[in-house]
């Protein structure tokens, strides 16, 4: 069984104080559902490691905005600091992207991919990949998916073709005058 990770992130008690909003779109250059979440509060900041960098991607008045293709094998949650800098973006390798309850949602298949805007590129959860193999949590056919897809993407990306990474401040902007149109 993969795991379903929802676009609103309404389970995650590490964020006490939230706004959100969502959309979804039918444009020429993307075609899916966006969600913005604004950590207005959070109980602890949330620190990660790629390599040499350690870089913070939950903090008060951080932003995630999560972008969900339709027909495609990925999602995109890409984390902008208190001042709209992207920290980075972390794209999930998924079964399938859906709406669930009017919610966005994405069946991940273990494998992710995170672009730092330094231009590092990193692929982490090949042994979760090859762990849900071995116990027959996933087929063959969905680990063969989850690399097919990973190398597709990163092809687009070192190629500095996959363009969903630029539209995240398009996307951001977006939510935010919905975010503002809340308060």
């Amino acid at each position: 069984m993969v795991k379903r990770r929802y676009g609103d992130r309404s389970n995650w008690p590490r964020i006490i104080e939230r706004q959100y909003a969502q959309a979804n779109l039918d444009e020429e250059q993307f075609k899916g559902n966006i969600t913005l979440i604004e950590m207005v509060k959070v109980k602890k900041a949330l620190m990660v490691t790629y390599g040499e960098n350690e870089i913070c991607i939950v903090h008060d008045g951080y932003r995630w905005l999560l972008q969900f293709p339709h027909g495609q094998h990925h999602a995109i949650t890409t984390t902008f600091d208190k001042e709209g800098n992207i920290v980075q973006w972390y794209i999930d390798i998924c079964v399938e992207n859906g709406v669930e309850d009017g919610v966005p949602y994405t069946d991940d298949l273990y494998l992710d991919i995170v672009v730092l805007p330094t231009g590092e590129v990193f692929v982490l959860d090949e042994e979760e990949l090859e762990e849900a193999l071995a116990t027959g949590t996933i087929n063959q056919e969905l680990y063969d998916l989850a690399w097919s897809e990973t190398k597709r993407l990163l092809d687009g990306i070192y190629r500095k073709e996959l363009e969903l990474l630029s539209l995240a401040h398009i996307h951001r902007k977006r939510l935010e005058k919905e975010l503002r149109a809340q308060v």
